[in-house]
């Protein structure tokens, strides 16, 4: 994915306090559908706190997640016993 432009960052950073009130108007609008005000929520959370640590797990969903390496190595067959 491209990075976004200079310009842009900047043009979205300028909105930044009216998307944060935005945000906390919907969180805190009784009527909002429950899932719009904890994405909202959860929204502010991260910008103010950043993403929580997702542990990783293994395949069976439990335990530390196995890292195996595989390792190639070209022997030229001239140079063997060298």
């Amino acid at each position: 994915m491209p990075r976004p432009t200079k310009d842009l960052k900047q043009l979205a950073r300028a909105h930044t306090s009216a998307a944060i009130k935005t945000l906390i108007g919907i969180m805190n609008q009784p009527k909002a559908p429950a899932a719009a005000r904890i994405a909202a929520s959860n929204s502010i959370l991260e910008r103010g706190w950043g993403k929580s640590v997702q542990p990783h797990a293994g395949e069976d969903g439990e335990g530390p997640v196995e890292i195996k390496v595989i390792e190639t190595i070209i022997v030229d067959p001239k140079n063997q016993g060298r």
